[in-house]
């Protein structure tokens, strides 16, 4: 089990620093629009709207301030608590668009041709990009086995494979599209950018891009 901390940016000083800022800046804004309105053309006054719209664009800036400095502090909170979370990925497989190690084992693969397809195929191919294989697959298929073999049968050798399913129509090639594969995870690691997850055979994704996880096998 390997769960791993980079370090976090300091979030804390930002979000206590915002107020004084804030309350800084709209004293000056006030002192702005007060020596506006006293040097104002007396034949041409300043429309109240105007002073509105000035006043409504002040607060929509500070508030999207505060709103950013509640983000950061949100994350670098989660962050902090989540080590002990993602401790518990750590061996789970997780459903990603990524390369799928093959060491002996089925790869599950989740496949989705076009809903309009007449026939589809799944496609195989090496980390050089070497087609390997591809077999016709259901239209309606989602989650289907690869057992590890080439189109002669035989068994491919261990390392890492991609997965496309290339969707038909009138026998014409409309659609080919990266499938998600369930790969298991070796070691969470929590960066100023999120949380990462190294996938067996090396491959890294970020955690927003898992879109299933479940117990291994």
């Amino acid at each position: 089990m390997h769960v791993s901390s980079a370090t976090q940016p300091n979030t804390s000083g930002t979000t206590q620093g915002s107020a004084p800022v804030l309350s800084s800046d709209f004293e000056t804004f006030l002192k702005m629009l007060t020596a506006q309105m006293k040097n104002q053309d007396p034949l041409n006054p300043i429309e109240s709207s105007d002073y509105a719209t000035q006043l409504a664009t002040f607060s929509s800036v500070e508030q999207q301030v505060l709103t950013n400095d509640l983000l950061r502090a949100v994350q670098s909170e989660i962050g902090a608590m989540g080590m002990s979370q993602l401790a518990g990925w750590v061996g789970m497989e997780a459903k990603v668009l990524a390369p799928a190690q093959f060491d002996g084992d089925s790869i599950d693969i989740a496949t989705y041709p076009l809903s309009t397809a007449d026939s589809a195929e799944l496609v195989i191919t090496d980390a050089d990009g070497t087609e390997i294989h591809r077999f016709e697959i259901a239209t309606d298929s989602e989650i289907l086995q690869w057992d590890g073999t080439d189109a002669n049968g035989d068994l491919v050798p261990h390392g890492q494979y991609s997965f496309a399913v290339q969707s038909t129509v009138d026998g014409a090639v409309v659609e080919t599209l990266p499938a998600e594969v369930y790969s298991r995870i070796s070691e969470a690691r929590t960066t100023n950018n999120g949380v990462y997850l190294v996938l067996e055979g090396g491959a890294i994704v970020h955690s927003q891009d898992v879109t299933g996880l479940r117990a291994a096998d």
